[in-house]
């Protein structure tokens, strides 16, 4: 492509996979116009960073990143300061970080070019804002892809906003109500990523059992998955992330078992296990739902991957609390568990509660949790050695191969290391070998080639230490 004078960009992305997928469809939408990205930020003539401004430790990265830009920002560049952060801050954001020449909100990522032109035309260098306020936003954007692709595998976006009363939660304050996507157009984007080859599709949404309800939908989730099933049976992994709790359904579970192609792992944020604590987030606190859903699932598919996250250190949480969370954990032996301490948010209602805890109480507890949790992981891993799973190969190095499994999401969970340089983006049959408390390490299974293709059998290598 011949490069035209104004027309490259630099986009970083900051965030969730989430913001990972609006940043792909600016992307689309600037390289549609002639746009040509660049990864040096010196060469380009705008620079976007799509902030994250969920919890405190993010919105600091995110101003680090704006900052450095703008210290660097050559005569001519614009600055561009896009999503979560954007939205929640506003003008703040320009107070904190000047050289910002525009702010453009969460829910108006398909207008980048409109607000690019409308800066590039300002009559004195003002920054100007693109922030929407009030009701949901309905516009799909047509060719656009609302997904983010990595390798042989996509982000899928089926909805966006949020309409649970989370007290901890900025992110209704931050993406406004739910919105679902129409599901002809998920299905339609679905089997145009499989044609260019994508293999796992990841459904995400703030809530992804929310899916329809807005359109009038009842158990919308289900009804998705079936029409992904008939439309991209060439799909090898359907993966279902953020899962609301007391929003997994009898029918989702039975879809979840009846097709192959749908990954049997469920990502479902809890949050965490003691009523008193989620009343006072606002989260479902049925404490039975969870063992009852958690044994339809094990009943339903015995080899199914539950992933849950908890935060500890919730105002007023006590010590008592904190351990009925940990006889939770290790009752219900969770696959995966991610942690994180309570982050204050000044504009959500847990900002007001009382007894809110220092930040040495909630590191402790973090430890605590992990420690508990950790033979626990290792365990289920060790329940693997001898076993053989299919594995995604997504890197390659050193003499190993570096995997996934189906109890694998991406970034979040496990890796499998296998013997030998495999072909990435191929799925193929690993004999576990090792187990560690994260991660596994295996063998291909009697491989017809070596992994460079010739007759060879693969170089053997030294096994990494368990």
């Amino acid at each position: 492509m011949t490069h035209r004078a104004g027309k490259r960009y630099h986009l970083i992305t900051l965030g969730c996979a989430k913001n990972a997928v609006d940043s792909a469809s600016m992307a689309q939408l600037l390289e549609g116009a002639g746009y040509e990205a660049t990864e040096r930020p010196g060469r380009a003539d705008v620079l976007i960073v799509n902030t994250c401004g969920f919890i405190e430790a993010a919105r600091q990265e995110s101003l680090r990143v704006l900052r450095e830009l703008a210290a660097r920002k050559k005569k001519g560049q614009l600055l561009i300061a896009a999503g979560c952060l954007a939205q929640r801050w506003g003008a703040r954001l320009v107070e904190e970080v000047p050289g910002i020449d525009g702010v453009i909100g969460t829910r108006r990522w398909m207008d980048i070019l409109e607000f690019i032109e409308a800066l590039r035309g300002r009559s004195i260098p003002e920054p100007l804002f693109h922030i929407p306020d009030g009701g949901p936003i309905r516009r799909e954007e047509r060719g656009v892809l609302r997904a983010a692709v990595q390798g042989v595998s996509a982000y899928l976006k089926i909805a966006d906003g949020c309409r649970r009363p989370c007290a901890f939660c900025a992110i209704p304050l931050i993406k406004g109500p739910a919105v679902s996507r129409p599901p002809e157009a998920i299905w339609a984007e679905a089997r145009r990523l499989v044609d260019q080859g994508v293999r796992e599709l990841i459904l995400i949404a703030q809530d992804t059992t929310d899916y329809g309800h807005d359109l009038g939908m009842r158990d919308g989730l289900p009804v998705l998955i079936e029409g992904l099933v008939q439309r991209v049976p060439e799909a090898k992994w359907i993966r279902i992330m953020y899962a609301y709790p007391g929003a997994v359904s009898d029918r989702l579970i039975e879809v979840m078992a009846r097709y192959p192609q749908v990954a049997h792992y469920l990502d479902i944020p809890l949050q965490h296990g003691h009523p008193a604590v989620l009343r006072r987030m606002r989260r479902p606190a049925n404490i039975e739902w969870v063992y009852r859903t958690v044994e339809k699932l094990r009943r339903a598919m015995p080899d199914i991957a539950i992933r849950t996250t908890f935060i500890v250190g919730y105002p007023g949480e006590t010590e008592e609390e904190f351990e009925t969370l940990l006889r939770f954990i290790r009752d219900l032996e969770f696959d995966r568990v991610g942690c994180f301490t309570y982050s204050y948010e000044p504009e959500t209602p847990s900002a007001r509660q009382p007894g809110h805890l220092p930040e040495e109480v909630k590191q402790e507890r973090y430890e605590r949790l992990m420690a508990a949790q950790q033979p626990i992981s290792l365990r289920k891993n060790q329940a693997l050695v001898g076993k053989t799973l299919e594995v995604l190969i997504e890197g390659v190095g050193d003499g190993l191969s570096v995997g996934r499994t189906y109890r694998d999401a991406p970034e979040i969970d496990g890796l499998v290391l296998v013997e030998g340089e495999w072909p990435v983006g191929q799925f193929l049959p690993v004999r576990i070998t090792g187990a560690m408390t994260y991660d596994l390490i295996g063998v291909v299974v009697n491989p017809t080639s070596s992994p460079d293709g010739s007759s060879r059998p693969p170089r053997a290598t030294r096994e990494p230490s368990r």
